[in-house]
């Protein structure tokens, strides 16, 4: 359980923050860069479930709180000495990327086969999922890049990979599955 009695501590006041492992590290060092987007991509989705009912609002929770399993994930450094830590570091895993896969693949089958591509937005609801996809895909290229530094749980990768899918076809489905929307057209305006 966390327990937050005081909101600011001043521990960052002059640039530096604490990771999940206790060290110190610059706010601007590409671990926070990487885990911070995660965070906005979960405020960003916050607002889109403001648009949410039913079955794909439960779904939207779920990858809420993994992406705070993802956030916890990637602020623990060295995923290779998990082992000696004081307790077992929360980690994204397979299972995770998988019921996004079965979901993508639930959602999708309801869908006709894009034959064009599609411009964001549609209904409110699915322009905010494609503001969701494209911040995915930015956490997710930032992970990509941390990792060519440091460790990173390959799972957590996995997951923003999947989730910016995961998003695709969800902003599908809340344009009626589909039917609603809005295909490019190339060259349309020369």
């Amino acid at each position: 359980m966390i327990v937050l009695n005081k909101i600011y501590t001043k521990t960052g006041d002059h640039g530096e923050t604490a990771l999940g492992n206790g060290a110190r590290v610059a706010k601007h060092s590409m671990r926070v860069t990487a885990y911070g987007t995660s965070d906005e991509l979960n405020a960003t989705l916050g607002v889109a479930r403001l648009h949410a009912t039913g079955d794909l609002d439960k779904m939207l929770e779920r990858i809420q709180n993994d992406l705070f399993d993802l956030g916890a994930d990637m602020c623990r450094p060295n995923i290779e000495n998990d082992a000696e830590a004081e307790y077992p570091p929360l980690r994204i895993i397979d299972t995770q990327v998988s019921r996004l896969e079965a979901e993508i693949d639930e959602m999708n089958s309801r869908l006709d086969t894009l034959r064009s591509f599609i411009l964001p937005g549609g209904s409110a609801l699915s322009a905010h999922l494609h503001i969701c996809r494209t911040v995915a895909r930015r956490a997710e290229r930032l992970a990509v890049e941390l990792a060519t530094m440091e460790s990173v749980n390959p799972a957590a990768v996995k997951y923003l990979n999947r989730v910016s899918d995961w998003f695709f076809v969800a902003a599908r489905v809340a344009n009626d599955d589909g039917k609603s929307d809005v295909l490019w057209v190339p060259g349309a305006n020369r």
